[in-house]
């Protein structure tokens, strides 16, 4: 795995690069790479921060994992390229901003609008191995994605969290309430949407906040 990050993110964390639990996440990566089909494309593992430079955040939206299924995972949460049909998970983002905001959602579930906005489209995971969930996962991808959110949590202030399902819910440790939104609620996932995601309200609290501390809202 050849690291090649955007530079403001890189400056906040070179030093995860020269870190043991890294050069074993790295060669892994690699080598899962070359043995087999995994996702998203090379190119695109950093693509989050590619399009969300460290200065530009005022949302971050945690998913868990990369899709796994061809053609879908392009290194942003929950966004699949243009053309692509909507996953689950998506259509009820898409179906609760409907109700909240009343705009009528996009065909495309390209969410790169969203990111150029600064909205950082984060997976806690970084990589996955092709029809297998969750199979990068506890191999050290965590622990840098971590440390993204903790760089943003401790020099940054009025970032909104968007965290969704338990899993995203434990990264509210690392952010002061003060200084930042914290949202949580269930998960938009087809399993857990009805139990607490829909009629959250993240979408319209949100905009309220950025607008409260003087920045522009989010055009969802």
């Amino acid at each position: 795995m050849q690291v090649k990050i955007e530079e403001s993110w890189g400056r906040r964390l070179s030093q995860e690069f020269t870190k043991p639990y890294f050069a074993e996440l790295a060669a892994f990566v690699r080598k899962e790479y070359a043995s087999g089909v995994c996702y998203p494309p090379g190119g695109k593992i950093f693509n989050a921060f590619a399009q969300t430079p460290f200065d530009q955040v005022k949302v971050v939206i945690l998913g868990q994992d990369p899709y796994h299924e061809a053609g879908q995972a392009m290194g942003l949460s929950f966004s699949v390229p243009e053309g692509v049909a909507l996953p689950p998970s998506l259509r009820n983002i898409y179906a609760e901003i409907q109700r909240e905001l009343s705009i009528v959602p996009p065909a495309s579930g390209d969410l790169t609008r969203w990111a150029r906005q600064g909205v950082l489209l984060l997976n806690a995971t970084l990589t996955v191995r092709q029809g297998q969930a969750a199979s990068h996962q506890r191999r050290g991808w965590e622990i840098f994605t971590d440390a993204a959110i903790q760089a943003l949590a401790r020099e940054r202030e009025h970032i909104v969290f968007l965290l969704w399902g338990a899993y995203a819910g434990q990264k509210a440790q690392y952010i002061d309430p003060q200084r930042h939104l914290v949202l949580r609620s269930a998960h938009p996932s087809p399993l857990s949407a009805s139990r607490g995601f829909f009629d959250n309200h993240h979408f319209q609290l949100c905009n309220d906040y950025l607008i409260k501390n003087g920045l522009t809202p989010i055009r969802w």
